[in-house]
C-alpha cells in the first residue's frame, strides 16, 4: 500500500507544540542508551532515569544519548525537560512524517532524517525517522526503531577507538551519524540496482510475467526515496554553512563530503526513476508488439479460409439441380482445389513478407 500520513487527523485543534506521536506505533517500551567519551576512556550504560543524563553534560568529553522508540509521549517530554528542548522540537520528534531539515535554537541544533533499508521478507523499503539534538558537548538522537540501526559502525568505532571520532568533538559525532545513514542510501541503491537488473534481463529473456506490477512497485519505492533523500542536499548544505559555534570549520569540509554523497544518491535515483520508466515503455511496446503479431497471423489465417468458407458454402446449398452433383471425382476435386488455394495464399504472404 503507498505510504500515507498516519492519522495525523490526532493534532488537529491542539495548539502548536503538543507533542503527538504520529507513525507506526511500536508495542515495546523505548530503550535508551549513553556513551560517554574522550580521548582516554569510554563509558556506556543503559539509562532508566533521564535526569541522572544531565550529570554527563558536566564532565569533559562528548555524550551521545540514544532513543529507540518515541511513541511513549511521557519519555520525551522528560528529555525536553532536562535538557531545556522547545515544545516544537518535541512536536516534530513526535511527528515522525517530517522531511530532512536543521533548525538552529540557539544552544542547539535539531537535524531531521531518513534511515532507509530494504525488508528482505518483503523486498520492500522501509525507513524510520531519524531526529538528532545537537549542544556543545552532546548529542541525543531518537529512533524509531523500525528500520534497523545504522549506527552500530559508529558505536564499534568508539568502542575500539579507530579513528578520529574519540578525538573530536560533539560536531564530528553527528557528521559521522549522518555520514552512517547516507552510506546506508548507497547500500539500499545497490539491491534495488540489483533488482532493477534482473526485470530487464526477464524482460529481454520474453519472461515478462507480472513485470507491469514490479515496475510500478519500483517506481513507487523510488519516488519514496526522492521525497526522503531530496531535501537531505538543503540540509546538509545548510549544516555546512551554518554560522554557529556548534560546527566547527574542520568538521564542515567532512560535511561537504557528504554533500557529495547526497548528491550522487540523488543522481543515482534520478537514474533509476528513468530507467524504470523506459522499461515500463519498452514492456507495454513489446506487450504491444506481441499482440500485433498474433493479430496478424489470425488475420492472415481468418483471410486463407475466407475462399475456402466460400466454396464450402456454394456446395452446401441444398438444390436439386446442380453443377457437378453426380460428378464421381466432384467432392475431392473441391477439397484439393480448397488446398491449392490455401498454399497459394500461403506463399503470397510469405512473397509479401506479411507473414
Amino acid at each position: 500500500m503507498p505510504r500515507l500520513p498516519h492519522k495525523r487527523s490526532r493534532k488537529s485543534g491542539l495548539p502548536p507544540g503538543t507533542p503527538v506521536h504520529i507513525g507506526e506505533r511500536k508495542t515495546g517500551a523505548p530503550r535508551v542508551s549513553l556513551m560517554h567519551y574522550d580521548g582516554e576512556q569510554l563509558v556506556e550504560e543503559e539509562v532508566t532515569d533521564v535526569s541522572a543524563c544531565r550529570t554527563w553534560l558536566s564532565r569533559p568529553g562528548v555524550t551521545w544519548i540514544n532513543i529507540e522508540g518515541v511513541h511513549q509521549i511521557d519519555l520525551l517530554e522528560q528529555f525536553g525537560t532536562v535538557f531545556g528542548l522547545h515544545p516544537l522540537v518535541l512536536e516534530d520528534i513526535a511527528n515522525t512524517g517530517q522531511r530532512p531539515k536543521v533548525e538552529d535554537y540557539g544552544g542547539y541544533l535539531y537535524i531531521v532524517m531518513r534511515m532507509l533499508s530494504l525488508q528482505a521478507a518483503r523486498q520492500e523499503v522501509v525507513g524510520e525517522q531519524i531526529s538528532l539534538i545537537v549542544g556543545p558537548n552532546f548529542v541525543i538522537s531518537f529512533q524509531e526503531g523500525i528500520a534497523g540501526d545504522a549506527f552500530n559502525p559508529i558505536r564499534e568505532r568508539l568502542r575500539t577507538s579507530k579513528g578520529r571520532l574519540r578525538r573530536e568533538g560533539a560536531d564530528y559525532l553527528v557528521y559521522s551519524l549522518i555520514d552512517a545513514i547516507v552510506d546506508g542510501y548507497f547500500v539500499l541503491l545497490e539491491k534495488l540496482g540489483e533488482q532493477i537488473e534482473v526485470l530487464d534481463e526477464r524482460m529481454l529473456a520474453n519472461r515478462a510475467g507480472d513485470v507491469a506490477r514490479t515496475i510500478h512497485l519500483l517506481k513507487r519505492e523510488m519516488i519514496w526515496l526522492r521525497k526522503a533523500v531530496w531535501p537531505l542536499r538543503e540540509m546538509i548544505n545548510t549544516l555546512q554553512r551554518a554560522e554557529t559555534p556548534l560546527i566547527r570549520a574542520s568538521t564542515g569540509v567532512y560535511l561537504k563530503d557528504v554533500y557529495d554523497h547526497t548528491i550522487e544518491v540523488i543522481d543515482t535515483v534520478e537514474t533509476y526513476r528513468d530507467v524504470l520508466s523506459g522499461m515500463l515503455e519498452n514492456h507495454l511496446s513489446l506487450l504491444t508488439t506481441r499482440l500485433n503479431e498474433i493479430m496478424k497471423v489470425l488475420t492472415v489465417i481468418s483471410t486463407i479460409f475466407i475462399p475456402l468458407t466460400f466454396i464450402t458454402g456454394i456446395y452446401g446449398m441444398n438444390f436439386r439441380f446442380m453443377p457437378e452433383l453426380e460428378w464421381r471425382w466432384g467432392y475431392p476435386l473441391a477439397l484439393l482445389g480448397m488446398a491449392g488455394i490455401g498454399v497459394a495464399m500461403y506463399f503470397y504472404y510469405r512473397r509479401k513478407k506479411w507473414l
